[in-house]
């Protein structure tokens, strides 16, 4: 469309700015100018980073020689004007470039440097060359403005330090902020090597529904939407875990998925309602199988994705060179905390003494199981720095578990902790029917009445009866893997947008 033809509907509050008064000014003139104020016409064929891989090393007479010809595009991060001379730097996805631009060179370079601000995208043809000061640099015959910016840029040499404008207006973030495209590619980077391992182990990916008609797979509450042609409630998955199961049970031996699932709960810098992760399942395989997975799969990990198996996170250096550690749950609160003996643990009543002692509140209507987990994730929890598998839950926390043959309170579950923080969930498979319903129905049971909230599947024990394989199954957070490959302390600067509370005005 060309300019002219343009009608710019813009606010009074728009317009009072200075700085809009004069954007707005430049639009009009090329529109005056009967030009294309937003082309796409222009064409690309070199990216920064390519351009210095290629020729920094070089010096400046083999670049007058060999006389390289190309066009750049990117958005302005840097004006410099020096009357007869101007120096531009442009940002790409592969870094910076700086344009160089003279009347000796470019006839009209200053018309065209008059229109331009930081943040506007330009496309720019000419000559590579160095500087007296060796930077590489393209000498202009030829800049376009390709893309005004209309609303006022930050002018920021090292990046945007406002963390929540960072996490509101992200597409600041990632011009400004190198570290932080970083962490994007390294995420992009991190979910492909997860997937080329779980196909390398000839696991097969699936896609099941992130809609269910009941909430299950986990302890969480949802997120509830209702479908209007059915006239039903539906909610956003929890964990992808139950339909999975389904599809062992059709046959489907070795299968993964890679996908969101959300949980109607708190904000934290290790939580987000909106989260991906990775759950796996695999038959004739028991949780001692998956740590072994596990543990490869990490080793993997960090060494395709940083070259190394150790890992600097904050001012810990983590160690996945060595076998993780591996300890019961219960014994790991004896080994945390000086006093405790096993048998203490075993009694409910000592149990909610020990709590209460260390300010610990134990509620009356929890099971010895739930209590026992609740003591363990206070005291515990936060001091397992280096990679640590626990194992055996109670049964009480882990209802889609397998009990363990030789003690039927505990289950063969485990978790893997790094760094304080719980970073996978797996187990052998209940696969009785009989006693996955009963789990079912205990959960109803303890449920709080006011809670509509329907938890028993009764599709998901119909498989079940159609007979599931011994199968082990395990999920991955891979935002909070993410947080540990890129030395991120908060799940927020790995997530591209994540959840944040509402302004309250226009801003």
């Amino acid at each position: 469309m060309v300019g002219s033809a343009i009608e710019y509907n813009i606010s009074k509050a728009f317009i009072d700015s200075e700085y809009y008064r004069r954007k707005y000014k430049l639009l009009s003139l090329c529109s005056k100018k009967e030009t294309i104020i937003f082309p796409n016409s222009f064409r690309r064929d070199s990216i920064s980073n390519s351009l210095h891989l290629n020729y920094d090393n070089k010096p400046n007479e083999l670049l007058n020689i060999l006389n390289i010809n190309i066009a750049v595009a990117g958005r302005v991060v840097n004006i410099r004007d020096f009357g007869k001379i101007s120096f531009l730097t442009i940002q790409d996805s592969g870094g910076k470039i700086q344009l160089y631009l003279s009347c000796g060179f470019f006839s009209e370079y200053k018309e065209q440097v008059n229109l331009l601000d930081l943040g506007d995208i330009v496309g720019a043809c000419g000559k590579l060359f160095k500087t007296k000061a060796g930077e590489l640099s393209i000498c202009c015959y030829d800049i376009r403005l390709l893309t005004k910016s209309v609303r006022a840029f930050p002018n920021k040499f090292h990046g945007l330090i406002n963390k929540e404008l960072c996490y509101r207006q992200r597409y600041l973030d990632l011009v400004f902020n190198e570290k932080s495209r970083n962490i994007f590619i390294a995420r992009s980077h991190i979910i492909s090597e997860l997937r080329s391992y779980m196909l390398s182990n000839s696991f097969i990916e699936v896609e099941t529904p992130m809609m269910h008609t009941i909430p299950g797979g986990a302890f969480a509450r949802p997120f509830i939407t209702h479908h209007n042609t059915l006239n039903i409630d539906m909610f956003l998955r929890i964990a992808p875990e139950l339909y999975l199961k389904r599809l062992v049970v059709g046959g489907l031996e070795k299968i993964f998925e890679i996908n969101r699932s959300f949980r109607n709960e708190g904000l934290s810098s290790y939580h987000n309602p909106e989260f991906t992760m990775m759950e796996l399942y695999m038959v004739y395989a028991n949780y001692n199988d998956l740590m072994d997975l596990v543990e490869d799969l990490y080793k993997y990990i960090t060494k395709s994705i940083l070259g190394s198996n150790t890992i600097n996170y904050g001012n810990t250096v983590l160690d996945f060179s060595k076998a993780f550690i591996k300890i019961p749950m219960l014994e790991s609160i004896c080994s945390f905390c000086s006093g405790i003996r096993y048998s203490d643990l075993n009694d409910i009543k000592l149990v909610s003494e020990i709590a209460s002692s260390l300010d610990i509140n134990i509620e009356k209507e929890w099971g010895l199981g739930k209590a026992q987990t609740h003591l363990f994730k206070s005291v515990v929890e936060g001091k397992l720095k280096q990679p640590t598998f626990i194992i055996n839950y109670p049964s009480e926390v882990s209802p889609l578990a397998r009990r363990l043959d030789s003690n039927t309170f505990l289950s063969e579950r485990f978790e893997v902790f790094i760094n304080g923080k719980e970073v996978g969930n797996g187990f052998s498979e209940l696969n009785d029917s009989s006693e996955q319903s009963l789990a079912f129905l205990k959960q109803i049971k303890e449920k709080d009445p006011n809670d509509r909230l329907v938890l028993y599947d009764d599709d998901y024990i119909k498989s079940l009866e159609y007979g599931l394989p011994p199968t082990a199954g395990l999920g991955i957070g891979i935002d909070r893997l993410v947080m540990l490959l890129a030395n991120a302390s908060s799940i927020r600067d790995v997530i591209l947008f994540p959840t944040m509370r509402p302004l309250k005005t226009n801003q």
